[in-house]
């Protein structure tokens, strides 16, 4: 005997399948990292219907990539590598000339690659939205349902603490009040 399925549990199997859209803040943030974490969002890891088959990933809106941050001198020695497919071809370029050109590109490149080889890694690039800053457009920002949390918190800048918490502020010593500082 067949019954029907309740409305509580067919809206609850729309959530499982449908898409949902992700915002995430590259702000100081290790893309590499960060690349691992997005994938399995656009790849549907996340999800408990996941299998390798089947496209059920989701979208992500990826804002403030030309503030992400490379470890120790990475943006100087990573390159990367780029051939047109004619004799001579071959170029390298270093992070920082393509983060130059392209605030989104060092990002998108990899995502690119810890998305694997899969044949549907071209569908799942095409859920990913990156934008250099957190101007996103209209449309794109009424979709989005939920984020994905950071991997490191960002700190706070001098000037957007408080006077008071400055004040309150621990200090390890106190300077003599006949003390000049040059």
């Amino acid at each position: 005997m067949n019954r029907p399925i309740s409305t509580y549990k067919r809206v609850q199997q729309w959530a499982v399948f449908g898409r949902l859209w992700y915002l995430f803040d590259a702000k100081w943030q290790n893309p590499f990292d960060s690349a691992e974490k997005i994938s399995k969002y656009l790849s549907g890891k996340h999800k408990p219907i996941y299998h390798s088959l089947s496209d059920v990933g989701d979208h992500v809106v990826v804002i403030n990539t030309k503030d992400i941050a490379l470890p120790n001198k990475e943006w100087r020695y990573r390159m990367y590598y780029h051939h047109t497919g004619f004799a001579r071809g071959a170029s390298w370029t270093s992070a920082w000339e393509l983060h130059n050109k392209d605030q989104t590109k060092v990002l998108w490149k990899a995502v690119y690659k810890a998305c694997g080889g899969s044949l549907l890694r071209p569908n799942m690039m095409e859920r990913l939205h990156l934008f250099p800053d957190d101007n996103i457009p209209q449309e794109l920002m009424e979709n989005i349902s939920d984020h994905v949390k950071q991997l490191r918190p960002v700190p706070k800048a001098l000037h957007e603490y408080t006077e008071e918490e400055i004040n309150n502020f621990p200090k390890v010593f106190e300077w003599p009040e006949d003390y000049v500082l040059k």
